[in-house]
C-alpha cells in the first residue's frame, strides 16, 4: 500500500533531522582536534579564536576573563550555529520561490544534493576552513523543513493543517533525543585505517559519524524519489471537519499579507529569545551545578521526550485555535525564564536539590513551548497563503513556497542573533540578570501575541 504524502514527509524529516543532529555533541572535541592540528599554522581557526578572545576581554575583566577561557569554544559553536542560521535566513525565500516555480519535489531533491555534498566535505575536512565550507554548503542547501511545511500545506485542508504540521515538530523532538547520543557513540568507533576506502586518504577524526549522515541522506533521497509525488498543484477536498482548532481564514489578500508580516515579527522575536535561553541552558547547569555531559544530556533528553509526547498526544488532538496555542506556549516560556532567573541565588544557598528541581520544572515548561509555538505559527502562516499557485494566486507574495520561505527566514534570523546576544549577556552581566531580562522581554511578547487572536 502506498504511503500517504504526510507519512513520506514525516519519514524523510526523520532521516534528515537524524543526520542533522548527529554532529551536535561532537563540536567541542572537533574544534580541539583542529586546534591541535593548526596551532602552529596561524590559519583561519587561530585568527577566529583570537577574535573570540578579544570579544571575551571586552565583556569581562580581571580573574573572570581567565575563568571563562574554556567557554571560547562554546562561543565559537554559537557563532557557527549563527552562521548556519544566517545562511538559512538568506536562502529560505529563494528556495520557497523556486518550489512555486519548478515544484516541491524537484527543488527538495536539488537541496538534498547540497546536503550530500556538505557531508562529503565534512568526511574529508582535515582543516577548520574546509569544515567551515561544509557548514556553508549545508546552510545554503537545507530546505527539507520549509519544503515539508509547504508540501503538507499543499495536501491538507485548513481544518486539518495544524494537526498534520505537528508531524514536523514531532520529527524534530524525536531526532534531538536520539541523534546526539548516537553521534557521540559513533564518534568513539573510528573507521579502521585498514579499510581500502581509507588507504592513502586522510579523513576527518569523526569520519564514522559523517559517513552515517551520508547513509541517512542517501536513504532519504531514495525515499523521496520513489514515494513522494509532486504536490504543488494538488487540489484537496473542501470537505469541512468539525474542529475548534482552525483559525478563520481572512478573505482580503491585503489583510493576509498584513497578517504574514505580524506573524513574521512575532516569529523573529520569539525565536531570538527562545534560542538564546535554549542555547545557554547547559551553560547554566554547568555553571551552577558543575554538571557533566551525561547530566546535561539527560536534561536535554527530558525536554525532547516531553515535547514529543505533547506534540503527539496534545497538540494533534486539542481543539484549540492555533493563535491560542501559540500564546500559551509563549506564556510558558516567560514563566520558564522567570524560574531560571531565580536559580543562581537559590543554588548559592543550601537548597541545591530545590534548585535542580526548579531547573527541571523550567525545562518542562520550555518543552511545552517547543511543542506548541513554532508549529502553531507555521500553521497560522500557511493559512494566510493561497490554496493554489501559479496564475491562480491572488498575489505572488501569497504563494505557499514564497510566503512560507520568507516566514521561515524571519525565524532563522532570530536563531542567528539569539545565541550570540544571550552568550554576550551571560558573560557580561551574569545569568540572573540575563534570564531576568529574557523574562521581561518574553512577557512583553506575550502581550504582543494578543494580535494573533484576531486572525
Amino acid at each position: 500500500m502506498a504511503l500517504s504524502v504526510q507519512r513520506v514527509v514525516f519519514l524523510s524529516l526523520l532521516l534528515d533531522l537524524f543526520a542533522f543532529t548527529i554532529p551536535l555533541p561532537l563540536f567541542p572535541r572537533l574544534v580541539e582536534w583542529y586546534v591541535q592540528r593548526e596551532e602552529q599554522s596561524r590559519g583561519l581557526l587561530y585568527h577566529t579564536l583570537q577574535s573570540i578572545r578579544y570579544l571575551r576581554s571586552r565583556f569581562l575583566h580581571g580573574p573572570a576573563a581567565n575563568e571563562k577561557k574554556s567557554w571560547d569554544v562554546v562561543l565559537l559553536g554559537g557563532l557557527l550555529g549563527s552562521f548556519f542560521s544566517m545562511l538559512q535566513f538568506i536562502i529560505s525565500p529563494h528556495i520557497g520561490s523556486l518550489s512555486d516555480r519548478f515544484g516541491r519535489k524537484k527543488v527538495l531533491l536539488a537541496t538534498m544534493v547540497g546536503n550530500v555534498l556538505s557531508g562529503l566535505v565534512w568526511l574529508k575536512s582535515t582543516s577548520f576552513s574546509s569544515y567551515l565550507i561544509s557548514r556553508a554548503i549545508g546552510g545554503i542547501s537545507e530546505g527539507n523543513v520549509q519544503l515539508s511545511i509547504a508540501i503538507i500545506s499543499d495536501v491538507t485542508t485548513p481544518e486539518t493543517r495544524s494537526r498534520d504540521l505537528s508531524l514536523v515538530g514531532i520529527a524534530f523532538a524525536i531526532c534531538f533525543c536520539i541523534g546526539p547520543p548516537i553521534g557521540a557513540w559513533f564518534s568513539t568507533h573510528p573507521l579502521s585505517p585498514s579499510l581500502d576506502a581509507t588507504k592513502g586518504v586522510e579523513l576527518n577524526i569523526y569520519a564514522t559519524p559523517a559517513l552515517l549522515t551520508l547513509v541517512l541522506l542517501g536513504l532519504e533521497i531514495i525515499l523521496l524519489v520513489v514515494a513522494l509525488p509532486e504536490t504543488r498543484d494538488r487540489k484537496v477536498s473542501d470537505k469541512k471537519e468539525v474542529s475548534g482548532q482552525t483559525s478563520k481564514i481572512p478573505v482580503s489578500p491585503e489583510k493576509r499579507l498584513a497578517n504574514l508580516k505580524t506573524l513574521g515579527r512575532i516569529h523573529f522575536f520569539f525565536l531570538a529569545l527562545f534560542s538564546g535561553v535554549e542555547f545557554t541552558l547547559t551553560f547554566l547547569s554547568f555553571d551552577l551545578f558543575d554538571w557533566n555531559n551525561a547530566q546535561n544530556g539527560r536534561l536535554l533528553m527530558t525536554i525532547g521526550i516531553i515535547s514529543t509526547i505533547l506534540q503527539g498526544g496534545y497538540v494533534r488532538r486539542v481543539k484549540v485555535r492555533e493563535s491560542v496555542l501559540a500564546r500559551r506556549g509563549v506564556m510558558s516560556c516567560a514563566l520558564a525564564t522567570i524560574i531560571l532567573s531565580t536559580l543562581p541565588s537559590i543554588s548559592q544557598s543550601d537548597q541545591k536539590p530545590r534548585a535542580v528541581l526548579l531547573l527541571y520544572v523550567a525545562a518542562s515548561l520550555l518543552a511545552y513551548t517547543s511543542a506548541t509555538v513554532v508549529n502553531s505559527l507555521n500553521a497560522l502562516a500557511s493559512l494566510q497563503c493561497d490554496e493554489s499557485v501559479g496564475g491562480n494566486t491572488t498575489s505572488p507574495d501569497l504563494s505557499k513556497g514564497r510566503a512560507l520561505g520568507r516566514f521561515r527566514s524571519t525565524g532563522q534570523l532570530g536563531r542567528a542573533i539569539g545565541p550570540i546576544l544571550a552568550c554576550a549577556a551571560y558573560w557580561g552581566i551574569g545569568p540572573q540578570k540575563t534570564y531576568s531580562l529574557s523574562a521581561i522581554a518574553m512577557t512583553s511578547l506575550v502581550l504582543s501575541t494578543e494580535s494573533l487572536l484576531k486572525m
